[in-house]
């Protein structure tokens, strides 16, 4: 697949070497170039020899990793690849209608996942797709779910999704890295069907350095859709202790426990939460493993390195309600410290998916300002935010309220701190 050029960056080996926004790049020292994968691998020789179609031009770069400074466009080159599953969890097949059009994107793309950490299926991929991750190395993240081939297909609706299983091992024997990921399903994949995952797993450690167990998460739109139910104390402590049986005897053997519980079953069962360290490198922070330890241990870490005073100060800290216990705990050490601090902390309840919904990153803005509106005159100096309540890379809720309208609607102004202990011990104490 040849590849228009859409611009060359001014000053770079490109550049230097004549090649001109509108040519096409065929091939980097005789390799097709199909997508971003191609491009990064091929690019990295110190002198290329890039087809053009009508010419060839031979580029040389200073250091292996430099960019020759071609732009495409698109990130990846071509079209993202998109889900063919059915998945019984599917939060997705979940939303309602008229939301943002990219919010109902199924993404299951190999290069993403390498690229930016996203979850794959393996389900559209072939097995050239498979060779070419082994030959360039490339670390990826699955989305397994069960390795038992039957219940993987219904739990996948794809009567495929047993048969790429065999990638798995394929992998692992090339070299390749995984992280895995199970949406726990209640009745479905859990019991004795979760131990017979995780010892299919395991068996391939170190191939497999992590495994993630998320609980299902349904919104009120869940209509049509099989029937699954929510975890209770329970069934999430069963998870729980099957998970941390298989971990510690990981640990016992390898020093690693590989295999970790989502902070929510920790939470739905009732259960503290495990010290920062349990957790090794945080390999599946993303994923909700974790967050809750990190957060704590780091603030009151922070919190005991910094002097205290009498300050004056009134903030709000709002977020989902599965976050809102954590930040009563750190509001409370916080006034310890800083006895003149009024925190208010407000758990807001989802209305626009639904009350079992409880991550701050699905709250809306509407949910938001509803909620506080009676507060609105005790709300203090300032209002905290998660950044997750946010879009990536705008300043806009998940229906499309703004920042700055949510702040009008108020009248105080809202700051979305990071996810890092310090940058919330600092936003609050700013205020």
């Amino acid at each position: 697949m040849a590849v228009n050029i859409v611009s060359v960056t001014p000053g770079s080996p490109a550049a230097k070497a004549g090649v001109k926004a509108g040519e096409i790049l065929e091939a980097i020292n005789g390799h097709p170039i199909n997508d971003a994968l191609d491009y990064g691998f091929y690019c990295y020789e110190r002198t290329l020899t890039l087809d053009l179609g009508t010419r060839t031009v031979k580029v040389r770069k200073r250091d292996d990793y430099d960019d020759i400074g071609l732009n495409f466009e698109t990130y990846l080159m071509d079209k993202k690849h998109s889900c063919r599953n059915k998945c019984v969890f599917c939060f997705i097949d979940q939303l309602p209608p008229g939301m943002r059009e990219t919010l109902y994107f199924k993404d299951d793309d190999s290069r993403l996942s390498f690229l930016q950490g996203s979850y794959i299926t393996l389900t559209n991929m072939t097995d050239s797709d498979i060779e070419r991750i082994i030959k360039m190395k490339l670390n990826v993240n699955v989305s397994v779910h069960t390795t038992n081939p039957e219940l993987r297909k219904k739990m996948l609706c794809n009567r495929f999704a047993g048969d790429v299983l065999r990638y798995l091992k394929q992998m692992a024997d090339g070299g390749i890295v995984m992280n895995c990921q199970i949406v726990l399903c209640r009745g479905w994949n859990d019991g004795d069907e979760l131990r017979h995952t995780l010892t299919d797993l395991l068996a391939l450690y170190p191939a497999v350095q992590s495994i993630a167990a998320v609980p299902f998460g349904a919104t009120k739109y869940r209509k049509g859709l099989p029937e699954i139910m929510l975890h209770d104390k329970q069934s999430a402590g069963d998870a729980v202790d099957i998970i941390e049986g298989f971990g510690n005897r990981m640990f016992a053997e390898y020093g690693e426990r590989v295999v970790y519980p989502a902070d929510e079953l920790y939470i739905t069962a009732g259960r503290e939460l495990p010290p920062s360290e349990y957790y090794g490198s945080f390999d599946q922070y993303e994923n909700g493993v974790g967050m809750w330890s990190y957060m704590r241990d780091g603030f009151i870490e922070e919190l005991d390195a910094v002097g205290g005073d009498d300050r004056d100060r009134k903030i709000t800290i709002a977020t989902g309600k599965l976050a809102a216990p954590l930040m009563e705990l750190l509001a409370g050490k916080v006034t310890e410290k800083f006895p003149n601090t009024d925190i208010r902390v407000i758990a807001v309840e989802n209305r626009f998916f639904g009350e079992t919904v409880t991550v701050a990153g699905l709250t809306t803005g509407r949910d938001l300002t509803e909620q506080l509106m009676p507060y609105k005159e005790q709300l203090g100096s300032r209002v905290l935010i998660p950044k997750a309540m946010l879009k990536a890379d705008e300043d806009i809720f998940l229906d499309d309220m703004t920042l700055a309208e949510a702040e009008e609607l108020l009248g105080v102004p809202i700051v979305a701190n990071g996810s890092e202990p310090d940058e919330l011990l600092e936003c609050i104490l700013q205020a």
